[in-house]
């Protein structure tokens, strides 16, 4: 399919530059595709009320690291600026990144983040790296001079809060986003980039769909800086995900699979939730125990397998993330739902508000 179908002209008003407080009275946009009244406004304290007894819920409970590093290329008496984005661990001391701008950096080069002065000689303020490997798109393979324990703790003091490019371009990271961009379920480290439709949830919001019957369960998918690059194809069959690691433990198996055997419905609480899930289930929708990387690219035309009902942000024009919500709820659906979100004052993006959609060819209450 060509990527301009994916394509829609949102108002630069409409990208939320902070969350609503409390967490939960964000709005959220029902999707009925089946249904006559395809859409409802409602926010997303209303939850709850909107799925049934029996239904379960899958977070993902990666944590947000401070992955955006910034240092100089030391060559001589010449230095450049340079920005690393770290996407992938590979090792104790490896990580692969988005490097910024690459062509200043060659092969067996160093780079030092942080305190770029000579005399800190990589202690507590700074942090060496040298690049070994080159790939497309200014991707790199970097080895630090610390490994393990000793580079996460590094990361953390010099690493910056990596926001998305629309919020990062038009105000600067502060401590507010330390905890903003968190969930409440995050707990693993790993990702460069926020599950944000786990953003709404609240202590109030997890105890109400308890009581009413709605079961959580968490699951684990570090998201990647892959999130934030621009789909540079125009087909959509040209696209190359990057892969991203995943882990569903066989409890949570077990107890996804034995909810739907009882009539309970799946209800993937993000994107990457859903990609997960739809990467562990077998064709009959039997999802096992999965520890690996995904690099699962959903378009329409994709059968969905272990998934009911997603609760997910409203996402960027001709992103991946848009065509995955197009291939559940239906491509013409989703384009007028999100006419119907811009004309109605909804908050776009991570920091935005939410919407609940149903599959276009399912059923529901």
């Amino acid at each position: 399919m060509h990527v301009s179908l994916f394509d829609f002209a949102l108002p630069e008003e409409r990208i939320a530059l902070r969350p609503v407080s409390p967490r939960d009275s964000a709005r959220m946009l029902v999707v009925r595709p089946a249904n006559a009244m395809r859409f409802d406004d409602r926010i997303v304290r209303d939850l709850p009320d909107l799925l049934e007894p029996g239904d379960i819920l899958v977070a993902n409970d990666t944590r947000v690291i401070p992955a955006r590093l910034y240092g100089v290329r030391v060559r001589g008496e010449n230095a450049a600026r340079i920005e690393a984005m770290l996407h992938q661990r590979v090792s104790g001391d490896r990580w692969r990144a988005f490097l910024r701008p690459a062509k200043k950096v060659e092969l067996g080069e160093r780079i030092r983040f942080g305190d770029t002065s000579e005399s800190s000689a990589c202690l507590l303020g700074s942090l060496d790296a040298t690049l070994i490997e080159k790939g497309e798109g200014g991707e790199a393979l970097l080895q630090f001079s610390l490994t393990g324990p000793a580079l996460d703790e590094a990361i953390a003091r010099i690493g910056h809060l990596p926001l998305p490019p629309y919020i990062a371009g038009k105000r600067p990271e502060d401590e507010r986003d330390r905890s903003d961009y968190q969930t409440l379920f995050a707990e693993k480290e790993g990702a460069v980039a926020a599950p944000t439709a786990g953003l709404h949830f609240t202590p109030d919001l997890m105890d109400r769909l308890a009581k009413a019957g709605i079961d959580t369960v968490r699951v684990t998918l570090h998201v990647g800086a892959g999130t934030f690059l621009p789909m540079k194809a125009d087909d959509t069959r040209d696209h190359r995900m990057h892969a991203e690691w995943g882990e569903i433990t066989a409890e949570t198996a077990d107890r996804l699979n034995a909810a739907r055997a009882k009539g309970g419905r799946i209800v993937a609480v993000g994107t990457t939730s859903l990609r997960l899930l739809e990467s562990a289930a077998s064709d009959q929708g039997v999802i096992k125990p999965f520890a690996a990387e995904t690099d699962i690219y959903i378009t329409p035309g994709y059968r969905f397998k272990a998934v009911d009902a997603l609760m997910t942000n409203f996402h960027l024009p001709k992103s991946t993330l848009f065509m995955l919500v197009s291939a559940f709820s239906g491509l013409d659906c989703m384009q007028d739902a999100y006419a119907h979100a811009i004309a109605s004052g909804y908050r776009f993006y991570s920091y935005g508000d939410a919407s609940l959609l149903f599959p276009k060819d399912g059923t529901d209450p």
